[in-house]
């Protein structure tokens, strides 16, 4: 059966485990906003969407031709070769990709573009040509296709080639390079990932910083953008789910744990709440930390820093360091400050939703500093479900400040002194000015749900005004 709506990802809306006791096969649906905004279009609109197995779960399900209802899994190994997902994902995406959008290299010694390196792209163009291949094989005539992040940059070039009728649109969920820093690809992978790229109709960016970069790209690298639209769809909060979601028991539950970890009910806390991704920044986060407590020693023993900090791609090296790292330095500062009675860092490396919501609400300050990022949902999360309102402190390089920087205490993210006085202006906030500012951070943040971002997009690509 064909599709007139398809969506394309590495990870899709469902994923399957394999019971120890049976061997059965236990689906389990997966969150975020483009699961949400799908939801938008509701059931009746037949929509597909087309995304790798990721586990042997997933691979196992593929082989017995289990799927959930438009959903449809590609094994890309067994279409595309032995290795070629990892290969292309942590190879190229997640190793290449993103560090280059990111700006996360050390450029002494890296990137190094060897055989080695050409051999991954090879499965990075076999991976990409696997989704354009469902995709053709799945879209009705004159389909609307949203392929989706830095995983398949080339599949809307390869996707025209074989399907010039369809409607195709990619949309970009991290930051784009300038081009100075994108011209550390080689020049021809670097033509062939715009034009890859371009094969789209629309392009679309979380800001007009990331949509303005990758035109420069264009610009330098192919002359231009051609007839491609580029539009730009900040990804807001999800406020009906997030508001009920906070106030069920288990969130509860989750608060009295942190009030009793936190100690004093005098006591003010800095959140945060990340993935141990490099880009979070989650190092300079705590460096700053100890910093506000060397300068401003009155904090001592009245503040806590509620660190969570959720592993990240611990199969490749330089992640599995970058954690190590941050639990060091948190350990570090417990032992140089902390107190019988206080612990002025709570680590929690565990993920934890419900903790995580209790923590946004139990917040005074929260920080979010990364080095780099494309929007960043926790910015926008916190003062949405804030109890008695939160200040917060705000990398200017989130994407999210374009929208929330005028309300948040915004910090350069390599500047460790001026993040630590930013945390003391932050809990030095009169309350009365800490409550407004949340409240025009909720609006700002809530101004695009994932619903109405996706149906933006989605009218756009078929001719309409939106975006």
């Amino acid at each position: 059966m064909v599709s007139d709506i398809l969506v394309a990802s590495n990870r899709g809306p469902v994923s399957y485990a394999l019971r120890e006791a049976d061997g059965g096969l236990e689906a389990r649906r997966g969150g975020g906003g483009l699961v949400s905004g799908l939801s938008a279009i509701g059931p009746d609109a037949g929509a597909v969407w087309v995304c790798a197995a990721l586990g042997d779960g997933d691979r196992e399900a593929v082989r017995r031709g289990v799927s959930e209802t438009g959903v449809r899994m590609l094994d890309i190994d067994a279409v595309a070769g032995d290795g070629t997902h990892a290969a292309a994902y942590n190879g190229v995406a997640n190793s290449v990709l993103w560090f280059v959008h990111h700006m996360l290299y050390q450029t002494p010694l890296e990137p190094v573009f060897d055989a080695g390196f050409r051999r991954q792209w090879e499965a990075y163009r076999a991976y990409n040509d696997a989704f354009a291949r469902a995709l053709a094989a799945e879209a009705a005539p004159g389909a609307a296709v949203l392929i989706q992040d830095y995983h398949l940059a080339l599949a809307p070039g390869m996707l025209r080639a074989l399907r010039p009728d369809l409607r195709i649109g990619h949309f970009s969920h991290t930051p784009w390079a300038p081009p100075d820093y994108f011209g550390m690809l080689p020049d021809d992978i670097a033509r062939e990932l715009l034009h890859g790229m371009l094969g789209a109709d629309r392009l679309g960016f979380l800001t007009h910083r990331w949509a303005e970069a990758f035109t420069a790209c264009c610009d330098r690298v192919v002359g231009g953008t051609g007839t491609t639209e580029v539009g730009v769809h900040g990804l807001g909060a999800d406020a009906g789910f997030l508001r009920a979601r906070s106030r069920e028991a288990d969130v509860e539950e989750r608060m009295a744990a942190l009030r009793e970890q936190i100690g004093g009910a005098d006591r003010k806390t800095v959140i945060r709440v990340d993935r141990t991704e490099l880009s979070k920044n989650i190092v300079r986060g705590l460096l700053a930390y100890r910093e506000l407590l060397a300068e401003w020693p009155q904090w001592r023993e009245r503040v806590v820093h509620i660190a969570f900090a959720y592993p990240s791609r611990q199969d490749l090296e330089v992640y599995r360091r970058y954690t190590a790292e941050v639990s060091r330095v948190a350990e570090e500062i417990n032992a140089e400050y902390g107190t019988e009675t206080w612990t002025p860092v709570l680590l929690h490396v565990k993920d934890d939703f419900a903790r995580s919501l209790a923590a946004y609400r139990l917040a005074d300050v929260a920080l979010v500093n990364p080095v780099r990022d494309g929007m960043n949902l926790v910015a926008k999360e916190v003062p949405v479900v804030s109890d008695e309102g939160c200040a917060l402190v705000l990398s200017r390089e989130a994407g999210a400040h374009e929208e929330l920087g005028a309300d948040a205490v915004t910090v350069n993210p390599y500047d460790v002194t001026g993040t630590a006085r930013a945390l003391h202006e932050a809990l030095s906030m009169p309350p009365a000015d800490r409550a407004d500012r949340t409240k025009r951070l909720a609006a700002a943040a809530t101004a695009l749900p994932p619903q109405r971002w996706f149906l933006d997009q989605l009218e756009a690509l078929r001719g309409g005004t939106a975006g």
